[in-house]
């Protein structure tokens, strides 16, 4: 039997994040989807429930980079939808800061571990009462095959992404007594605007964002009691 969930989304206007809303759309979730600007989502099948179907998907402004729209969303959710279980986050920014990094990118790699650690972190402690008290929660995130290994030199990106597996695991472990269960999906290159300046894959050989969407969906319908804690996809051999 399908179970129906209330879904907190975040980076939902574009890439990955759209394309896993799209497809919980389609499956009969219940949608509350957290965007910078509500006004410039994109036309499409959110946008149309956004306007015809209220009682389905929620349109609410979050900023990653600022705790208190973490908590306005959450509250906006549950006092529309009567409470959450489950949660995914999307949204994350790139950077190409090495190692050895130039005076005045200490701001690009405070900013990049606002947006993809504390922003996850932020939002995962607003909504963790809601998700404890589902019973059955879940909680998804987007991280990335830079937080399983280090290539070349993107030393800010790959470190935000080992501290956000870290988050996973101690989710992990706070949440799985309450049965909540919480998955970390590891892609390498998907085919979304942050992979479009690399020229040695074509776009249509890397993982598409619609798989990614699907893998999530199947996660969405698995019992407690088979819930993976990582996915590591890759569209290429690494040796």
């Amino acid at each position: 039997m399908a179970q129906f969930r209330t879904l907190l989304i975040s980076g939902a206007s574009r890439g990955i994040g759209r394309a896993i809303a799209e497809r919980a759309l389609a499956e009969g979730h219940r949608l509350s989807l957290g965007v910078r600007d509500p006004a410039g989502l994109p036309p499409g099948p959110l946008l149309e429930a956004v306007r015809r179907c209220p009682e389905q998907v929620l349109l609410h402004p979050y900023d990653a980079c600022d705790p208190s729209r973490a908590s306005s969303w959450v509250a906006a959710t549950v006092a529309q939808f009567g409470g959450i279980d489950g949660l995914i986050h999307c949204a994350g920014v790139f950077s190409r800061v090495g190692l050895l990094f130039e005076a005045g990118q200490d701001a690009e790699i405070e900013a990049l571990w606002r947006v993809n650690l504390m922003g996850p972190w932020w939002l995962s402690r607003a909504a963790w009462p809601a998700l404890v008290a589902s019973g059955d929660g879940r909680v998804i995130t987007l991280v990335s095959m830079s937080g399983q290994r280090v290539k070349g030199p993107l030393a800010a990106y790959a470190c935000s992404k080992f501290a956000l597996m870290a988050l996973c695991q101690s989710m992990r472990n706070e949440g799985w007594d309450a049965g909540l269960r919480v998955t970390a999906i590891c892609p390498g290159w998907v085919n979304t605007s942050m992979a479009s300046q690399v020229t040695a894959l074509p776009a249509s050989a890397m993982t598409q964002p619609e798989d990614l969407a699907a893998l999530t969906a199947q996660l969405l319908r698995l019992p407690a009691s088979a819930v993976p804690f990582e996915l590591k996809i890759n569209c290429v051999l690494e040796r």
